[in-house]
């Protein structure tokens, strides 16, 4: 069996899924259903069992054996970005996550994380999993990044497989709860269907109106990195999880405009607006994934573009409903 911390969340389902295609459901989900929206997510999979994520974290304090477990893949977590309560994120976050590495390698069970390219900051230093690059500029940031920081110290000569996996800027169906923390192509989607204008930043930080870049990945493409690493187990470390490309916002809604003018005859534009107040100091203009260390140990598979990530996310998610 496998544990999905997450599990009903957006990159925690759709791995579910994942496994659903390769004919395997032996899956433990964890999660917290306080927002019942999540179970959208989890309809149409097929799995052994859920648990509760805190009675889930009680038992792994008590070191609870859950049976022959596998591997854990560990992405649930608070990913609000502008909450700054430290004392909750950490406990969250870091405490949790930290009492779950430490019963994966008590019982040598692989451990499979989610970090984040947040803990890049504004990325001055570039994108590259190394200690001089890593500057987070918000709670959330700093909560990956302790826990990386931890596992790098922890896991000097790991005795089961421990990964982390930096993700760059994830959409793709399964977002829909994550309301204002779900990506801009999710936005950008329901702003065309609800008024025909697509809102984007303006000028800042040195960047002409929707110019801020982002590397944006398809959650397809995150969830087969995952089970990759899985089915090499003997592959250990902290990795990124991009396209390795940047993109333009101005790109992503211009993609967007076009899908609706082809397949819902939704005529749409571009509004830019002022540049939140709140949002000035800890907002990444640019992102992009070095992802010579995920090639080096053996990946190979193509992300998807852009462009065909948003074709496959518009396709499945305007016309399904």
């Amino acid at each position: 069996m496998i544990i999905v911390t997450g599990g009903a969340g957006f990159i925690g389902s759709n791995i579910v899924k994942a496994f659903n295609k390769r004919s395997f459901a032996d899956i433990l989900i964890v999660d917290d259903l306080k927002n019942g929206k999540k179970i959208s997510n989890l309809n149409e999979l097929n799995f052994k069992d859920y648990i509760d994520k805190h009675d889930f974290n009680a038992k792994i304090i008590k070191n609870w054996d859950f049976g022959d477990i596998e591997a854990v893949f560990h992405q649930g977590a608070c990913s609000n970005t502008t909450e700054w309560d430290g004392n909750y994120m950490m406990k969250n976050n870091y405490q949790y996550s930290k009492e779950l590495l430490e019963w994966c390698s008590i019982k040598k069970i692989q451990f499979l994380y989610a970090s984040s390219a947040s803990v890049y900051g504004m990325g001055l230093n570039g994108f590259c999993e190394k200690r001089k690059c890593e500057r987070p500029i918000n709670m959330y940031a700093f909560s990956k990044f302790q826990f990386d920081q931890y596992v790098r110290s922890f896991t000097s000569d790991p005795k089961n497989q421990v990964v982390g996996l930096r993700y760059f800027n994830v959409y793709g169906p399964g977002e829909a709860h994550k309301g204002s923390m779900a990506s801009t192509a999710f936005h950008f989607n329901n702003q065309v269907r609800e008024s025909g204008k697509l809102r984007l930043f303006g000028n800042y930080d040195g960047y002409l109106k929707g110019e801020q870049k982002r590397d944006f990945i398809f959650v397809d493409d995150c969830a087969e990195v995952n089970l990759w690493f899985y089915e090499n187990p003997d592959i250990s470390g902290i990795y990124n999880l991009g396209t390795g490309t940047a993109r333009e916002f101005n790109e992503m809604a211009n993609e967007i405009i076009k899908w609706h003018r082809t397949y819902s005859s939704i005529t749409s534009s571009i509004q830019y607006i002022d540049f939140p107040q709140h949002l000035k100091g800890s907002y990444q203009s640019y992102t992009k994934a070095n992802i010579d260390k995920l090639v080096e140990v053996g990946y190979r598979k193509p992300f998807l573009t852009l462009e065909m990530g948003i074709e496959k996310y518009l396709r499945e998610t305007n016309l399904k409903n």
